[in-house]
């Protein structure tokens, strides 16, 4: 089974580290995370994840060539912010981006992910509850 790898680009230490721990608890591999859009496009380089979760302010620039960046490449990517709508702040590309908000909504973020990746890359059926989180439709459960 290929590994659930995602990308975390966020600039604030204990929310990066926050998201780390929580992504790994549920069975991701996390690509970095990194804090400034030239650490994370230099690590997209060396591999590209099945995710991406971006903050839309790093510091002082927007994460918004990471966002091109994967979208050229069909990357999906969901974003951890505060702003009710961010494409006012990082632009066009992040418009209809799912956001889990600033804090993160732990259940929305994995439940947006397990979209991202569909059923071949979820593996564990707790994923498969979360998925009425993102679009309101409830979840069947697999087969055993």
């Amino acid at each position: 089974m290929p590994a659930k790898k995602v990308s975390v680009v966020e600039d604030e230490f204990l929310l990066a580290l926050n998201l780390e721990q929580t992504l790994v608890q549920h069975g991701w591999h996390v690509m970095g995370p990194v804090g400034t859009v030239r650490d994370a496009l230099a690590l997209l380089q060396e591999e590209l994840p099945v995710a991406a979760i971006l903050d839309v302010n790093l510091g002082r620039e927007t994460v918004t060539p990471v966002a091109v960046h994967l979208r050229e490449r069909g990357v999906p990517f969901a974003l951890a912010s505060a702003y009710a709508k961010p494409e006012q702040y990082g632009g066009d590309i992040l418009a209809g981006a799912p956001n889990a908000g600033k804090p993160t909504d732990t259940r929305r973020l994995l439940a947006i992910l397990q979209q991202f990746v569909g059923p071949d890359l979820t593996s564990d059926r707790r994923d498969s509850r979360l998925q009425q989180h993102v679009d309101g439709t409830p979840s069947k459960p697999k087969a055993r």
